[in-house]
């Protein structure tokens, strides 16, 4: 893929995720936020047939397409999710490519738990 469009992708993901925006908000993470950015653009710029997920093989087109609708909300929950992990990540990269391509199917279930949990111990 010519730099040129790996450039294109990269203005296009930081534009999805309001990149400047989050840069704001996690300040002290800046350094984490740009890794995630760079493990988006080069899994959208991969040329495979497949992507590995969580241990499966998914069609990469299909893991590019979840991948460009990423947004900011999207992002936040994954650094969130990264500040809470208390187990020992083996594989850092295939933790961040799972977390990322099941962000827009758990978030809100993710949420509601959280809520749930705050209500149920008082938090309220």
């Amino acid at each position: 893929m010519p730099v040129s469009e790996i450039e294109n992708y990269r203005n296009l993901i930081l534009e999805n995720i309001e990149y400047d925006y989050l840069c704001r908000e996690f300040s002290l993470y800046r350094e984490d936020l740009d890794e995630i950015v760079e493990l988006i653009v080069e899994t959208v710029c991969a040329k495979r047939q497949a992507t590995r997920i969580a241990g499966s093989d998914f069609p990469h087109e299909v893991v590019r397409s979840r991948f460009l609708k990423l947004t900011s909300e999207h992002i936040r929950f994954v650094m969130d999710c990264m500040k809470k992990n208390t187990t020992d990540v083996r594989n850092m990269k295939q933790y961040l490519l799972t977390t990322l391509f099941n962000a827009p199917t758990t978030i809100n279930n993710y949420y509601t738990s959280q809520v749930n949990h705050d209500m149920n111990a008082g938090g309220w």
